[in-house]
């Protein structure tokens, strides 16, 4: 019954070369540069993103593997038998593996990925590991609504699963927007299940995104790489360097490249002057205490209904559901 890589669907909105240029020039030429952290996946990308997971500093994805291997079971029994379940932006699907051990006879698995060779060779493993999963694979930008196949027996409630913190990705109006799709998309009965990283120390946020192999900045750069190869821009990547740094006062780190030289990029026949020192922003990773969560959730008209955390509260896997009216 799973479906195998060749059966992948590529929603006709995904982005294409065209719509990656005009981003790139929009981004360029505002008063302030910056580029979508989307753009970071290519091939490469997605693999540099799975060595950064595996660095020392990174917590994030040990500490989210630990509680859902806790608390899996008790994950699987809250969201209840016949699910489909939806995950945005799938990736390696280490996380996903370990709740289709526990969910009940699941209606179906929907993996959601912009890059294509994420999304097959995810599909590819769970679908031998999970003969029995109908999987309808997506390839899109989850950050679009989304048109979800239909589902091949019908579920008893859609969740949307979210996991890995990229819901922190997003600043505020933009995690509203899409907490809002979301809450269409998992219709009546439905659920939210999000990984929401804590505020902690600083300096223990900050080391997470200056892993001292520097994989992490060689990830950030790869965007560079990829919109040379895409676009046909003419960035010098050795003229760039990564910065990531914990804003306090908005508790995110912002991770720009900044430009070491005055020098001009072209793009789509378009040129760009960078200043010496001028940092384009690529990046941001909000962090939050469990009441900054739920208020930002409550404007999507959701509620926390369940919170799973480890021992340290470093991080959380929450399930939201549609709020009730007041």
């Amino acid at each position: 019954m799973s479906a195998q890589p060749k059966d992948i669907r590529v929603d006709d909105r995904h982005p294409d070369v065209e719509d990656t240029l005009e981003i790139v020039r929009r981004g360029l030429a505002a008063k302030t540069k910056k580029l979508p952290s989307r753009l970071f996946y290519d091939e490469r990308g997605s693999a540099l993103f799975e060595a950064i997971c595996e660095q020392p500093e990174y917590y994030l994805t040990r500490t989210e593997i630990a509680i859902m291997r806790d608390h899996a079971a008790d994950i699987a029994a809250t969201l209840g038998p016949d699910v489909r379940l939806v995950e945005y932006g799938s990736g390696s699907g280490i996380k996903t593996r370990m709740l289709l051990e526990h969910l009940e006879t699941p209606a179906a698995y929907v993996p959601v990925e912009i890059s294509r060779s994420a999304l097959m060779e995810s599909v590819a493993e769970l679908a031998s590991r999970f003969p029995d999963v109908p999987m309808q694979p997506v390839c899109a930008d989850f950050t679009l609504p989304l048109r979800l196949p239909v589902a091949i027996r019908p579920p008893r409630r859609t969740v949307i699963y979210f996991p890995g913190s990229t819901i922190g990705n997003f600043e505020t109006k933009e995690a509203i927007r899409i907490l809002r799709q979301m809450r269409a998309e998992m219709s009546d009965g439905g659920g939210v299940l999000v990984g929401v990283d804590l505020k902690k120390d600083p300096a223990r946020i900050e080391a997470a995104y200056n892993d001292a192999a520097g994989v992490t900045r060689d990830f950030t750069l790869n965007m560079l790489v990829r919109l040379n190869r895409e676009v046909g821009a003419d960035f010098d990547v050795s003229a760039f360097r990564h910065r990531a740094r914990y804003n306090a006062l908005a508790g995110r780190i912002e991770t720009d490249l900044v430009s070491t030289k005055r020098q001009d990029v072209h793009v789509g026949g378009d040129t760009f002057a960078f200043r010496e020192d001028e940092a384009m922003h690529v990046e941001y990773s909000c962090k939050y205490s469990l009441e900054d969560f739920a208020q930002m959730a409550a404007k999507a008209g959701l509620s926390v209904a369940q919170v799973w955390m480890d021992d340290e509260r470093r991080f959380s896997v929450q399930y939201l559901v549609r709020a009730t009216p007041a």
